[in-house]
């Protein structure tokens, strides 16, 4: 709606002939003067040259010397200028609804493009896509797939003899973090010494470990093995070494070990000392040293161990005579 509208349709409603008569006997008989024909209503009683009146955009103004107009003359007396101007409210409804429609539409879009996806089967291209070992992805016929392997079988013979051709790959070189060339084999050589020196260390603890007699047991056995090295595989019963090797076994039951076995100069392995007298046999088969008082400190479970295996071959035994006792 345009300004010459609103002000037409709130502010100047013409008022009948009736009306515009009595207006006019009154100011016939009290000498007030109503110009009804002043469209604008602003300029009463000024001069229609004064400059200080206000002036009204869209519309002109009718002349002050016509006393009376038809209805017809005083519509026309509007002129419009420009393209008349919709109503607001209309125009904001019609938006609205473009508005509406349009959000519908891309509602209604939506819905059915996500419908259509998820009814659709996924179809991806694989036409550059290569597993690891170089076959590509998808479907593919077996003389695709034989074709493929061959090629890759033919470029890996060319690059190893490409590289044989060339001497082969070339040492690897090590750096530290400062950048400076690792010898390898001089790292190499250290790494050996130090394991060397580990393994030594292990054996020295476990030697300390043992006992002396242990150590030197283990020391004579090493020192048979290499004079095993210079003997004959066959040994006979003349053989000197041998039998004087038998003699030196001592056995607590033979009673002629006296009469074989040379005696000894009462020294142990080890070549210490040791106690000649007499003393109660343990399971070692170890002479108490020189200096013992011959005092058994013991709780008795050498005596109790001797007792227990005599009597487990003594009831053996009886078995065995019982059942062959018939």
């Amino acid at each position: 709606m345009s300004l010459a509208d609103y002000l037409a349709k709130n502010y100047l409603t013409a008022d009948s002939d009736k009306k515009s008569k009595k207006r006019k006997r009154k100011h016939k008989d009290g000498g007030l003067k109503i110009d009804d024909d002043d469209i604008s209503g602003w300029n009463k009683g000024a001069d229609e040259d004064d400059d200080d009146a206000p002036t009204i955009a869209g519309m002109t103004l009718s002349s002050k010397k016509s006393k009376k107009k038809s209805k017809h003359a005083e519509d026309a007396a509007w002129k419009t200028v420009g393209v008349a101007a919709p109503s607001h409210a209309t125009q904001l409804a019609a938006d609205e609804a473009a508005a509406d429609a349009i959000i519908a539409s891309a509602a209604s879009d939506r819905k059915q493009d996500a419908e259509n996806e998820d009814e659709a089967p996924a179809v991806e291209d694989t036409e550059g896509v290569f597993m690891e070992s170089g076959v590509r992805a998808g479907l593919q016929t077996a003389e695709q797939l034989a074709a493929v392997m061959k090629k890759k079988q033919d470029e890996e013979t060319k690059k190893a003899a490409q590289v044989a051709k060339e001497g082969g790959a070339g040492e690897t070189i090590y750096r530290d973090a400062s950048g400076r060339i690792i010898n390898v084999a001089m790292k190499r050589a250290e790494a050996r010494k130090k394991a060397e020196e580990e393994e030594r260390k292990k054996l020295e603890k476990e030697r300390a470990a043992r006992g002396d007699v242990q150590n030197a047991e283990a020391a004579r056995r090493k020192q048979q093995l290499q004079d095993a090295k210079g003997l004959t595989i066959v040994r006979y019963a003349d053989d000197a070494e041998l039998n004087d090797e038998l003699k030196e076994q001592g056995r607590w039951n033979d009673p002629a070990a006296g009469f074989l076995r040379k005696k000894k100069a009462g020294r142990s392995i080890t070549g210490k000392p040791l106690y000649q007298g007499a003393f109660q046999p343990n399971r070692y088969g170890i002479r108490p040293g020189h200096r013992w008082d011959g005092v058994d400190r013991g709780n008795g479970f050498e005596s109790e161990w001797f007792s227990s295996r005599n009597r487990k071959a003594n009831i053996e035994k009886l078995q065995y005579q019982w059942q062959t006792d018939e």
